[in-house]
């Protein structure tokens, strides 16, 4: 009896031990465990307040969803080291890069050398020659740029003397920004006396700005190509004593920076360049589902001046 007892609680344990480690799930077979896609993202320098916004779009839409990791990677302004970034991001066979490109067309070859071996290439903020990629997320800088321009003809009642402060003119977006600006004037009065590539940052607008002032006793307006050249200019014109005879028009319009600089009456206008960073990880997503995103995305813009700073800004037509 007692061999019988024995034998029973032997099988008996040994079936609670079998439901007990047969139910639970190695992690690579477990269903309920996220699948990992590695996303690289390649940002050319986070030497501008607008680009470290752009990270942290990407960064908090990401964290949203547990089955994606970004890995960021900064290229601190130099070409070379962004082509590196994508080199090791082909190597580690990331499932998506993510790349706002320093310059227009010497990153043209490896972005396409990317695409080419089957990786997504979303291109945020600045263009690239040529359709070797995915998908370009970005708002139209030659209507903002027209925008601005007709918005300074207009303010300037359609003569003046302007100063330009130019984004890298290598890069297409800056370019579109001088078109469009040019496009935006062509109508009025409006001459440009002091045109200089301020390569969006803000020492060297400074620096270009102390130039022109001590080359004209009259400037009516400065228009940056981005906010922190406005601002640099607007430094330059207040050490200066001069900074309440010009008015001063950038492009940005982050909350955090050119809208406070409206509100704080430095900028008489600014004009929003939405980031794309959630874009860009919405567009991601539905690469990886398999489905189709279209190969360019347009982004709307605003601008924000004293008189609608405070209901939001208003739509660009």
């Amino acid at each position: 009896m007692k061999k019988l007892l024995f034998t029973i609680l032997v099988v008996s344990l040994a079936s609670l031990v079998c439901v007990v480690g047969c139910s639970r799930k190695t992690p690579a077979s477990d269903a309920d465990s996220p699948v990992k896609y590695k996303i690289g993202m390649s940002q050319c320098n986070l030497g501008e307040p607008w680009r470290v916004q752009m990270n942290a779009d990407v960064k908090n839409a990401a964290e949203e969803y547990s089955e994606i990791e970004v890995i960021f990677k900064d290229a601190q302004n130099d070409t070379l080291k962004q082509r590196s970034h994508m080199e090791e991001f082909i190597s580690a066979g990331v499932d998506i890069i993510i790349i706002s490109p320093k310059e227009s067309v010497p990153l043209v070859p490896i972005i396409s050398q990317a695409y080419k071996n089957g990786i997504p290439v979303i291109i945020l903020d600045r263009k690239i020659i040529g359709d070797d990629y995915t998908c370009f997320i970005g708002a139209d800088n030659i209507e903002i740029g027209k925008a601005a321009g007709k918005w300074i003809a207009a303010n300037l009642q359609g003569k003046g003397k302007v100063i330009e402060l130019k984004g890298l003119m290598t890069t297409i977006a800056g370019q579109d920004r001088n078109s469009g600006f040019r496009q935006g004037i062509k109508d009025s009065d409006i001459e440009i006396i002091f045109e200089a590539d301020m390569k969006w940052l803000e020492p060297n607008a400074r620096k270009e700005m102390e130039s022109a002032l001590s080359r004209f006793e009259k400037i009516d307006l400065v228009y940056a190509h981005n906010d922190p050249g406005a601002h640099g200019a607007y430094l330059a014109a207040k050490a200066a004593g001069r900074e309440k005879e010009i008015k001063f028009v950038g492009i940005d319009g982050l909350p955090q920076e050119g809208q406070i600089y409206v509100k704080q009456g430095v900028l008489a206008a600014t004009f929003e360049y939405p980031t794309g960073g959630r874009e860009a990880i919405e567009a991601a997503l539905k690469l990886l589902a398999g489905q189709e995103v279209p190969k360019k995305i347009t982004l709307p813009s605003k601008i924000y001046t004293p008189e609608n700073i405070d209901q939001g800004g208003q739509h660009l037509k």
